[in-house]
């Protein structure tokens, strides 16, 4: 944990996971420094829009799933992250709508003068299916990319920035189907297992909630996460910002997506305590 308080910078790639190339070097240069995992998201309910998807996996992100439930409902008070947060001022910088709708019923009212604690920037607009879609998402990562390398470059070590800042980038797959996740599966196979061990392969954290267990985990297309801030995080094996690389060489291994903002707030000083 920082000597003083952090400010933090969440980079949120929304559908971007699967365009990530060779090509792509400050994202790989990033996870090579970072500490490297996944963020495990529930399954989908049926029939849900694209516009829904990219709402209700922010509102994971921000452990705010009951506040998405009920976000048309008029008698529900809504916490800010302010109020859950030990006053933590966060923003979120994205250009859908319903994301801004849903961050404003989140983040509360803040002046444009304001310093925040915390701020989301959103890329991608979801799924696109034609050619000028194909090419926005390679735009959209060249930007995460180009965008990674101005951040690194400003938080060198030893600078202030560089002791204060701490950055969390996360990719998603965006919309995805049973099918889509047959080589991106976080469960460990049975080829992978020791024979000898199999029968004391406990439960995964991640599959329980409390003492319950979580009934609706999507065990494939997690989001994936490379966490870094200077002498604060640690550095694990992986060299590449790839699902492979994370879990074969990634120290993060597999949490909830409703605990990243816990643990990112207590890395601000706005948690009481690791993973709140």
């Amino acid at each position: 944990m920082a000597d003083k308080a952090s400010r933090g910078l969440v980079i949120y790639g929304d559908g971007l996971a699967s365009f990530i190339n060779p090509s792509h070097a400050h994202l790989h240069s990033l996870a090579s420094k970072a500490f490297c995992g996944f963020l495990s998201l529930p399954n989908a309910p049926p029939s849900e829009s694209e516009d829904e998807r990219i709402v209700r996996e922010f509102a994971y992100l921000l452990d705010a799933c009951e506040a998405y439930q009920n976000v048309n409902s008029q008698n529900t008070s809504i916490p800010t992250i302010s109020e859950r947060f030990m006053g933590m001022k966060a923003a979120i910088i994205t250009n859908n709508p319903g994301l801004k709708s849903f961050g404003g019923k989140l983040e509360g009212k803040t002046l444009e003068t304001s310093q925040f604690d915390l701020v989301f920037v959103h890329v991608g607009a979801g799924e696109r299916v034609n050619g000028e879609g194909q090419k926005t998402i390679a735009i959209d990562v060249e930007y995460i990319d180009a965008l990674v390398d101005g951040i690194m470059r400003i938080a060198q070590p030893g600078s202030e920035i560089g002791s204060r800042l701490h950055l969390s980038l996360v990719m998603s797959f965006g919309y995805v189907t049973e099918g889509d996740g047959r080589d991106l599966s976080i469960l460990t196979s049975k080829d992978e297992m020791d024979p000898a061990l199999s029968k004391l392969f406990p439960r995964q954290s991640y599959t329980m909630k409390g003492e319950k267990p979580r009934n609706d985990v999507r065990y494939h297309c997690p989001l994936l996460i490379a966490q870094w801030q200077y002498a604060v995080t640690r550095v694990d094996m992986a060299d590449t910002f790839s699902f492979k690389d994370f879990k074969e060489r990634g120290g993060n291994l597999v949490i909830p997506a409703d605990r990243f903002l816990h643990e990112v707030a207590f890395k601000l000083w706005k948690a009481p305590k690791y993973g709140a």
